[in-house]
Formats: C-alpha cells, sequence, structure tokens
C-alpha cells in the first residue's frame, strides 16, 4: 500500500545555538508538527551549509544538562567536537554520528573541533533528539560514536547509496543500538535515480532535503526541494524518492512510544514531577561534573 505525503515543510526561521551552530527548528514547529507527531523523534535542528571564518576560539555551546533522551549528532561537512561528564568525549567527521544517551542525566558541550576552527570552514550538521522509553530514562548515561566507516552502506538498485545509521534496510543493520524500533538513514541519489522505500505503516516517518530537489512517486505535486522537511502520513507503507537533481536526504521513521511526554528545556520525562525532579538534581550536581 502506497504511503502519501502529510505535508511539505519549508525553511524554518534561523536562530544560533550558543555561537556555533546555526539552526533551524523543524521538530517540533510552528507548523503544528509537534513532539508527539514525530515520537519517538521528540526534536530536530538543522545547520544548513553556512561558511564559519576562521578563529583561534571554537564556537560551540557551553557545558549543558540533559535527562530523559538521546541527542544524535549528525555530521554532513566541518567536525564538531565533544565532552561529557560520563567521561566520554571524540570528534564527529564528515559521515559519522554522535548517539549520546543521556537517560539519568548527563552534563554536555559540543564545539567546531580545532583545527576546523582554525581553518574556517562550510559546517553542515542535523540533532536529532530521540525520546527514551519510560523504563530506560533513569539508566547511566552511555555513548555511541560512529565514524563514517562504521555506518553501512548499501547500493540502491537506480543508482545511489543508502547509510544505514540505525535500524535496518534489506537486511542490512545499521551502525547504531537504539533503545525502541527505528530507522535511520542516510540517502544519496544521483539525478534521475531513485530509492524504494517501505516501512512500518504505524512508524513515524519523514525525511529532510540536505540538497537537490525530489519527488515523491505517485503523487501530485510532490515536489520538495532542498532545505525542506517531508513528513509522510500513516497511510502505507511503500513509497519511492526520484532524485530531480542530485539529493542528499537524511530519513527517520521509528516506532511511537506512545507514552506521555513532560518536557522542559534540556530534559524529557513523562510527568511534570519528574522534570521537577531533574532540575534538583541538576542542581545538586547529581549529573558529575564538566569543566
Amino acid at each position: 500500500m502506497k504511503r502519501s505525503i502529510e505535508r511539505v515543510i519549508s525553511p524554518r526561521p534561523i536562530h544560533f545555538v550558543g555561537d556555533g551552530f546555526r539552526v533551524q527548528n523543524f521538530i517540533p514547529s510552528t507548523h503544528g508538527l509537534e513532539m508527539k507527531r514525530m515520537d519517538p523523534f521528540i526534536f530536530l535542528d538543522y545547520n544548513e551549509p553556512h561558511f564559519f571564518e576562521p578563529t583561534s576560539t571554537p564556537r560551540g555551546v557551553d557545558v549543558h544538562p540533559h535527562r530523559g533522551f538521546e541527542t544524535v549528532t549528525v555530521a554532513f561537512q566541518g567536525k564538531v567536537a565533544h565532552h561529557d561528564s560520563a567521561g566520554n568525549s571524540g570528534i564527529v567527521s564528515p559521515g559519522g554520528v554522535q548517539w549520546m544517551t543521556a537517560a539519568s542525566g548527563v552534563l554536555h558541550k559540543e564545539y567546531h573541533e580545532e583545527g576546523f576552527a582554525r581553518a574556517g570552514g562550510i559546517f553542515h550538521m542535523a540533532q536529532l533528539w530521540v525520546n527514551l522509553p519510560a523504563k530506560n530514562k533513569m539508566d547511566p548515561p552511555s555513548y555511541q560514536g560512529l565514524d563514517a566507516q562504521d555506518i553501512p552502506s548499501v547500493s540502491l538498485p537506480y543508482g545511489g547509496q543508502l547509510h544505514v545509521i540505525a535500524g535496518e534496510f534489506h537486511g542490512v543493520k545499521g551502525g547504531a543500538t537504539t533503545h525502541s524500533p527505528m530507522h535511520l538513514y542516510r540517502i544519496e541519489l544521483p539525478q534521475g535515480s531513485s530509492a524504494d522505500i517501505q516501512l512500518p505503516m504505524h512508524f513515524n516517518t519523514a525525511f529532510l532535503v540536505l540538497s537537490g530537489s525530489v519527488h515523491v512517486s505517485g503523487l501530485e505535486d510532490s515536489s520538495a526541494p532542498e532545505g525542506h522537511f517531508v513528513l509522510m502520513d500513516n497511510d502505507g507503507t511503500d513509497f519511492s524518492i526520484q532524485a530531480a537533481q542530485n539529493a542528499h536526504l537524511l530519513l527517520l521513521s521509528g516506532e511511537p512510544l506512545n507514552e506521555p511526554i513532560a518536557a522542559s528545556g534540556p530534559f524529557v520525562m513523562n510527568h511534570r514531577h519528574e522534570l521537577q525532579e531533574a532540575m534538583q538534581d541538576f542542581y545538586a550536581g547529581k549529573f558529575g561534573q564538566l569543566d
């Protein structure tokens, strides 16, 4: 059964997070795309390609807390470095992914990698927040650092490559381990090629057009140019994405947790009193220390 498009969301207003991330927010958005609609994906910030001038002081975001979810940073151009209070650190390079499970609580900071900052250049990233099931929200923090070579790729029959970050595609399992069923793909399509996608009907599914322009098969007015977010309806399982120009996409699809969501700033729990506890624990130093 064919899956149709629910809506195509145009690029959003741009703002800075810290001084190193020039982003637009698609989840949640002013178009009514609330956290529940893309559950378990509750947040998406997109840093479209932007040139940063060289600097001796790396730009970024200083120490901040998280609890109750996972941050997933996908690098397309540029390099980002990170540290957390659980002792994890690393550099995310193009094609790589940082998958940080904040769970019971962690302090985190992220910033342009030192060499990239000194040289300057194009910075192009996306960050997802993936909600955790209630039973995992107070687990110990953990971390998965994936370089490009850690992420399996599948050659598509009509041209192009599909990189399986999480979940699976045609039996190829992704590089990341997840706490609930989901698929996260990075798809590269030469002009004229296509990707045939089949996903469970009840999985909330969307894709972001990172570059180029695409059409979705069998639908009128289905064009989605660069910088647009395509939300698929939950009315079918199959759809085909055709590249009108060379295209690069980030596709996300996940089984909804169907649990209450209580969110405030860097904390995402199930109930309001848990947010109060998170704030109290943060101020009590229970998230650890990070300079």
